[in-house]
């Protein structure tokens, strides 16, 4: 039997492509009788069907987040345990989610977060939902992945004030647990399991089907008309040049200044407020953040670095001053805002 590859134009809404369609011809066979053949039409009708039930992306410089699907199931779920349990803080008080409420845009809702024994973060909490898609982790980018970013919180004595060996030594105390635990980690546990099962379950809190992800895969109706005109304006003013890829955002470094001073906004006085510089020791990173993903940015508020903006409107207003040198209208900030709306998408419930 002989293999031959014809080469045939297909034309679709979105592009003009060719697709490769293998046509089998084969001799006349002794045994069988008969010739395997798939003419053009024959190849046509195959590529059609496929068309129709996977119907092609719209080409824009936003993507759509796509869920984890192939992560082990019993380490996602042991990692939800852990994420909520209290024993990993030092005074049994603290869990990971009592900064990032998975059911409520992934954060605290604070400007810094309520760590051990009241004390307060000097931080806004990031989102952890789609978190393992980000560049690094934290706003200065000092975790290059969840892995590096998970034991952080714990040994932190402001936020959650405790320490591998009192943490593991409250968990095996817990019968039932352990042999969970062990059910995924034969070896027991360890630092290493407890952060690989937490992000495990970190990597599975994908956001997917928003509005705006129905728009790309084709649904004409997902959308509004001022969100589809606010993305336009999101395009054509520049924002888009910080905020694309699947993250909308969370895939690069930027400064916070580029069109107005720093300190017009913020105290510049602050380490915090150094962003990259602590990191790298480099004068151009002063002030340098990791743009955040604004994916269920609608959820996360107050927004920025110091969680001092409590509106999505006034942050809009802040971005397109500092980083663009715009003054957009009211109307305008209102579409742009229903767009962002459009990005906000679902976590799996039984992940919540």
């Amino acid at each position: 039997m002989l293999l031959r590859i014809l080469t045939i134009p297909v034309i679709s809404t979105a592009t003009l492509s060719l697709v490769c369609v293998v046509v089998l011809a084969g001799r006349h066979q002794a045994d069988s009788g008969c010739v395997t053949t798939l003419d053009a039409q024959d190849a046509l009708d195959v590529v059609g069907k496929r068309s129709s039930e996977q119907p092609m992306l719209r080409r824009e410089p936003i993507t759509p987040l796509v869920g984890k699907h192939d992560l082990p199931r019993s380490k996602v779920m042991l990692g939800k345990l852990l994420f909520n349990d209290v024993r990993l803080s030092g005074n049994n008080t603290l869990s990971c989610a009592s900064c990032h409420n998975v059911s409520e845009g992934g954060d605290d809702g604070r400007p810094g977060s309520l760590g051990i024994d009241g004390q307060i973060g000097g931080l806004n909490a990031p989102t952890v939902l789609n978190s393992s898609l980000s560049i690094a982790q934290f706003w200065d980018g000092r975790a290059k992945d969840l892995y590096e970013q998970a034991p952080g919180p714990i040994h932190n004595p402001i936020e959650m004030g405790s320490n591998w060996d009192e943490v593991i030594s409250k968990l095996n105390r817990d019968h039932d647990f352990v042999q969970e635990f062990r059910s995924v980690y034969p070896g027991g546990i360890t630092a290493d399991s407890i952060v690989d099962a937490i992000v495990a379950y970190e990597f599975a809190l994908v956001t997917v089907d928003s509005p705006f992800d129905l728009y790309l895969k084709g649904d004409d109706d997902a959308l509004s008309s001022d969100a589809l005109d606010g993305y336009r304006l999101f395009k054509s003013a520049g924002c888009i040049s910080c905020h694309q890829g699947q993250l909308v955002g969370g895939n690069m470094f930027q400064t916070f200044g580029v069109m107005k001073d720093f300190d017009d906004r913020f105290d510049a006085s602050s380490e915090l407020s150094n962003g990259r510089l602590n990191v790298t020791q480099r004068e151009s990173d002063l002030h340098r953040f990791k743009i955040p993903s604004l994916r269920n940015v609608q959820l996360t508020a107050p927004y920025f670095h110091d969680g001092g903006t409590a509106s999505l409107e006034e942050a809009i207003r802040i971005m397109a001053e500092f980083q663009l040198g715009e003054s957009f209208s009211d109307k305008e900030i209102a579409r742009i805002r229903a767009f962002l709306v459009s990005l906000t998408g679902q976590v799996e419930e039984d992940l919540r």
